[in-house]
């Protein structure tokens, strides 16, 4: 006679069968209609600039009708917590950053987890920024700024784009972990802070490497580092902070996309398998060249390695916060 735990063990067998080939036959006809694509910040933006660039390929990889929906607010939040009630059926899938990760201890009383609520699809891109300081700024190389840095004290006007972005976090750990006490000049976007940097009103700023570059040859800004793990082409004389021994610094500014938790793996593996023909198009591709941007290496495109790049990202940025006392208000 069955023991009553072998029956409960024979049908938790049966469901997860059962549900594996529900899984397998809703994929067959995935996707049947259009997909929503929410993107976490408003239109003009490098995110909306970068679903605009992966759209055409991503419709021909689906063969289906992809429609981008700006959803801004509270540093991508209010978008990711309408993906995360989205219905788990691969019809709404969110494209989101860095920004994702620092969230979660950045804003209060949020109604989804990040790592939770969500099953990473694959992550679509990186770029390369650059820790950039005015035009007449004394120091000529990295070992340089850092003496004078420390020299100068909270005298370093340190402008960022806005609390919460990845200029600003990524300043705030630059400065932990070089042991720099800056001034914080916060800005209404990355526009308003490069001016500024450019007239000498601040000191340094996290800048784009592919704003930077240009810039940089021609006279009108200095840099001292990329922030990346990979060396930027475009700017060949400089290391990575990882090259230069700060390797907590390895970090890059990055999208991916994702889809609610509960979402059938045979869809996140064909929106994987999209995601990847994608990124393989030579528009893509150079679409990304011409933008500083870079797809992952394959290794690193799968769902899993998104997932753990999140879980690592939350920790990383929820430390920062917490270290600088950084809230959502300031």
């Amino acid at each position: 006679m069955s023991t009553p735990r072998a029956l409960a063990l024979c049908l938790a067998a049966f469901l997860c069968v059962t549900l594996g080939s529900l899984g397998a036959v809703v994929a067959q006809d995935y996707p049947s209609r259009p997909i929503t694509m929410v993107v976490a910040f408003p239109p003009g933006g490098v995110d909306d600039t970068i679903a605009r660039m992966i759209h055409p390929a991503l419709e021909k990889a689906l063969n289906q009708t992809i429609v981008v929906e700006n959803v801004g607010g509270a540093g991508g939040m209010i978008a990711a917590a309408k993906a995360a009630r989205a219905d788990h059926d691969g019809y709404t899938i969110l494209l989101h950053q860095d920004a994702l990760a620092a969230g979660m201890s950045l804003y209060k009383d949020l109604t989804f987890d990040a790592v939770k609520d969500f099953t990473p699809i694959g992550l679509v891109n990186t770029a390369p920024t650059t820790l950039a300081a005015r035009p007449n700024l004394p120091a000529n190389n990295f070992d340089e700024f850092v003496k004078w840095a420390k020299q100068t004290g909270a005298g370093v006007k340190l402008g960022h784009p806005g609390v919460g972005s990845f200029g600003h976090l990524a300043a705030a750990l630059i400065c932990q972990e070089l042991g720099l006490t800056v001034t914080q000049v916060p800005y209404r976007g990355a526009g308003p802070a490069l001016v500024d940097l450019l007239a000498g009103q601040v000191d340094i700023s996290i800048i784009g490497g592919v704003v930077a570059a240009p810039l940089v040859k021609a006279g009108k800004l200095k840099a001292y580092a990329i922030i990346g793990q990979q060396p930027f082409a475009a700017m060949p004389e400089l290391k990575t902070f990882g090259q230069l021994g700060y390797k907590k610094l390895d970090i890059d500014f990055w999208h991916m996309m994702l889809v609610p938790t509960g979402t059938p793996r045979p869809i996140v593996d064909r929106l994987n398998q999209a995601l990847r023909a994608t990124l393989a198009d030579p528009k893509v591709k150079a679409l990304f060249a011409q933008g500083g941007m870079a797809e992952y290496p394959d290794d690193q495109m799968t769902p899993e390695a998104a997932s753990d790049l999140l879980k690592r990202e939350v920790k990383l940025w929820g430390d920062v916060i917490k270290a600088n006392h950084i809230t959502a208000g300031g």
